[in-house]
């Protein structure tokens, strides 16, 4: 049997403290974590704020797709994020940051997850997690980087089937034993302090290309409205874009963006 535990406001900031998240927004029910945790930012947040939503009933991915955050069954929060001057010619490995924080977390509990490329971890091929990365400008510099992130915990956290578009599973279904959502949050939170200090490093990528999905299979990678392109996932480049081989064996770039990846037939 699952162990639920039901999240309230003081047990998180007693947990937190002890990572220096001490600047704690909580939800019974939001809309968007994201979308307060932009508004906080905004207003001044300080770095590593966190907005944590027990359910959330506007939750959105990547590519305006909606995200399903039904009471008592995931993890849905949002980091405020204040670069600092060395992190920010690596702002764009951020979703790699919030992967492997994901990624660490859930091995530590006996999973093996894999990245896919560029923001959602896999269980067995199944998505049980999905990362949004947006930023609050101040004139041409970025003042501030929200990080969205959803783990589904509980079974009761993965959609019904038809609205589905790709796969997916819950820590539940794959680990089938008992797991707190406190657990796997503070998890997550050791992880990213640890990331975070090594964002320049060629550790960090390192780490992320180790863990890619679909590492020398064939997928196909459509970015907006362009022709898709099909290539094997060969690695990353520094600034975390991925790198394909076509059928000449060509490398291929493709940079961050509205992409979407499957593996192809």
């Amino acid at each position: 049997m699952v162990l639920l535990f039901n999240m309230n406001e003081s047990s998180l900031k007693k947990k937190l403290s002890k990572l220096n998240f001490n600047n704690l927004r909580y939800f019974d029910s939001i809309g968007s974590t994201n979308d307060e945790a932009l508004a906080w930012a905004a207003e001044g947040a300080k770095d590593l704020s966190i907005v944590i939503a027990d359910e959330q009933t506007q939750g959105r991915g990547r590519l305006n797709r909606k995200w399903f955050t039904p009471k008592g069954s995931a993890l849905a929060f949002s980091l405020i994020l204040r670069p600092s001057a060395s992190m920010r010619p690596h702002l764009s490995r951020t979703v790699g940051l919030a992967a492997l924080s994901i990624a660490d977390s859930i091995s530590r509990i006996g999973l093996k997850p894999q990245i896919k490329w560029p923001n959602d971890i896999l269980l067995n091929g199944k998505k049980t997690a999905g990362i949004l990365v947006e930023s609050v400008w101040s004139g041409d510099d970025v003042d501030s980087l929200v990080i969205g992130m959803g783990i589904n915990v509980y079974k009761p956290s993965v959609p019904p089937a038809e609205f589905l578009q790709f796969p997916a599973t819950s820590l539940e279904d794959e680990l089938g034993s008992e797991l707190i959502r406190e657990d796997v949050l503070s998890g997550i939170l050791g992880a990213f302090l640890h990331w975070r200090e090594r964002l320049g490093e060629d550790e960090l990528i390192k780490a992320w290309e180790e863990l890619l999905a679909f590492r020398g299979g064939q997928v196909e990678v459509k970015s907006g409205g362009e022709v898709p392109v099909t290539g094997r996932v060969d690695g990353l480049e520094s600034d975390g874009s991925l790198r394909l081989r076509d059928i000449h064996d060509k490398s291929v770039i493709v940079r961050f963006g509205d992409v979407s990846l499957r593996p192809s037939a």
